[in-house]
Formats: C-alpha cells, sequence, structure tokens
C-alpha cells in the first residue's frame, strides 16, 4: 500500500520539471531570436551606412570636378608630378603621365605645362613612352610649351623624359644627370659550395638561364649582358642629344654620360638645365600664368594597394631568379 500512495506524488515533481524544461527551451528560444534579430539589425546599419558614404561620394566627386572647372575658367599653367620611381604600375608609370600630359595640352585654357620630376629615374622603357609623348604632343600643340622643373633629384630614368621639354629648370642643390644603365643580381654559387649544395638546372636553349645566380657566370654571357646595357646606354644618350641639341656641353665635357650625376648649379654650367628655379618661378615668370592647376592622374587607394602587391609579388619573383633588367636609375 505504501508503494501505491508514492506513485501520485511523483507526478507533480515530473510535471514541475516539465515546466522548467519548457521554460529554459523557451529562454533559449528567445535569446536566439534575439541574436538574430540583434544580426539583421546590424546588417541593416552596415548597408546603410555604406549607401549613405556611397551617397556622400557620388555627391562630392561631382562638386570637385566642379571646383576643378571653376579653377580652369581662366588660362593656367598645367602641372604634372612625377614622383617616384618611373616604372610600370607606379604612381609614375608611362600610362598615368601620358594620360596627364594628354589632358593637360587639350585643355583650351592651358597656356603651358610644367613637369615637376622628383625621381630616381627607372624603366628605360616607361621613360621612353613618355619622352616619344611629350616630342609628339609639343608638335601637335605648337604654341603650348612644355617646362621641366627638378626638385630634389632629376636622375637618369627622369632625366631623360626631362630631356624632351622645350627648358628645364631645378634648384641650385637638386641633383641632375646619372645619364647611365644598371642591371644588378647576385652570385650564390661560392655559397653553395660551400654548404654542398648542388644546382641543377633544365633548359631548352643553350643560354636561356645565362642570368642564374646559382650558376657560375660564364665570360661570353657576361660579354653579351654588357652589350645589352651598352645599346641601352647609347639609346639614352642619343635621346638626350636630341632634347638637348646645342645646350649640352658633351663635346668639352664627356663625362656627362658616365652616369655621374651632379648639383643643379653644376648641371646648368654643363648645358644640362636652363636655368634655375622652382615651378612656382616657372609658372609666374617664364610662363607668365602663375595660377597652377594639377593635372596628374591620382589612383584610388584600392588601385594602389593592388598594383604594388602585384608589383611586390613580381619584384620578389625577380629577386629570387636573381635577375633584374636595365633600368636608368
Amino acid at each position: 500500500m505504501a508503494d501505491e500512495w508514492k506513485a501520485p506524488e511523483s507526478e507533480p515533481e515530473e510535471r514541475e520539471e516539465r515546466k522548467s524544461w519548457k521554460l529554459l527551451e523557451k529562454t533559449l528560444l528567445a535569446g536566439v531570436q534575439e541574436q538574430r534579430r540583434a544580426r539583421r539589425w546590424g546588417i541593416f546599419f552596415k548597408l546603410l551606412t555604406f549607401v549613405y558614404l556611397f551617397g556622400m561620394l557620388m555627391l562630392f566627386t561631382p562638386l570637385m570636378d566642379m571646383d576643378k572647372a571653376a579653377s580652369r575658367s581662366a588660362s593656367h599653367t598645367a602641372l604634372i608630378e612625377v614622383r617616384g620611381v618611373i616604372a610600370d604600375q607606379e604612381a609614375a608609370s608611362a600610362d598615368n603621365l601620358v594620360k596627364s600630359l594628354r589632358e593637360a595640352f587639350k585643355d583650351a585654357k592651358t597656356k603651358a605645362v610644367v613637369l615637376r620630376i622628383n625621381s630616381p629615374g627607372g624603366s628605360p622603357v616607361q621613360a621612353g613612352y613618355v619622352y616619344d609623348e611629350i616630342r609628339r604632343l609639343r608638335a601637335e600643340y605648337p604654341a603650348i610649351k612644355l617646362y621641366a622643373v627638378i626638385t630634389d633629384l632629376g636622375a637618369s630614368g627622369a632625366y631623360y623624359i626631362a630631356s624632351a621639354a622645350d627648358e628645364i629648370y631645378a634648384d641650385k642643390a637638386s641633383l641632375v644627370g646619372s645619364i647611365g644603365v644598371t642591371a644588378a643580381g647576385y652570385g650564390f654559387v661560392g655559397s653553395m659550395e660551400k654548404l654542398g649544395v648542388e644546382r641543377r638546372t633544365y633548359t631548352a636553349g643553350e643560354h636561356k638561364a645565362f642570368l642564374d645566380p646559382f650558376s657560375p657566370e660564364k665570360p661570353e654571357e657576361r660579354a653579351f649582358w654588357q652589350g645589352v646595357l651598352n645599346t641601352t646606354h647609347q639609346q639614352f644618350i642619343a635621346m638626350v642629344k636630341q632634347g638637348r641639341g646645342d645646350r649640352l656641353k658633351d663635346k668639352e665635357h664627356p663625362e656627362l654620360f658616365s652616369g655621374l650625376i651632379w648639383t643643379g648649379e653644376q648641371a646648368k654650367a654643363l648645358g644640362l638645365v636652363d636655368g634655375l628655379g622652382s615651378a612656382s618661378y616657372v609658372a609666374r615668370e617664364i610662363v607668365g600664368e602663375k595660377e597652377l592647376v594639377d593635372f596628374t592622374v591620382e589612383e584610388s587607394p584600392f588601385d594602389r594597394f593592388s598594383k604594388r602587391l602585384g608589383a611586390s609579388v613580381a619584384e620578389h619573383l625577380a629577386m629570387y631568379m636573381g635577375f633584374q633588367g636595365p633600368s636608368l636609375r
């Protein structure tokens, strides 16, 4: 009889336990639903913020263009910056500089164009593209003169570009010149021998691996590579002579083409530059139009990051292979 009375007593306990579990389940479900709502609202506000920023960007971009247009309402001196290494995928790439030059020359209010240069040089190919475009534009727009102004540094490929200008100006302490070609690499053969490492290279073509830093250098391949550099150097010299003409004192100073570099004051005496002065000085005193309008192509931060990432990968790959092509730097 005692057992029969115990059974009914357990039913309320089970009901209470079930109620507790249901309450816990409801609490958990409510928490999950609250998290889902919070996530939805978070996504909504993020999208709203994105739409707001995008709208502001679209709103202010035309206003910026209007400001630029307003600044060009009168005649002006067009300014184009040549900053950093002259190379593909860089700010001073031929694509960017050529686009800037074309925009500056075709603007009806442009009285003259000033290239403000601060660069150690770079690719002879990129510099050559810009040089040729300057010569073409000068012929197409004979009334618009182009002046190159060297600030801190106008060396090698940068001077290559400057020599296409009607006149070149620099500061008395600017560094100008470096008319030469360089290519560099490393040789690891001795280190490999000490470490007991054997190099195995398989090629189709007798000289396919002639710049391999892990293989011994051959005299005939060294002579061949020197010939490539000499040819590029002669191309560089020919373009400088074409641009500077009789102003260049190269007959009295053959060392002009040796790769040496001079101050702006020395460069003036050697015929490498025509005068001393800044971009503002040239615009005000030489052109006669002090208003400078910047036509330099500006890339977005995302574009710069993407290009630098790609260039970095290529550079590290070239370093791994021990190869660096001819460079006007």
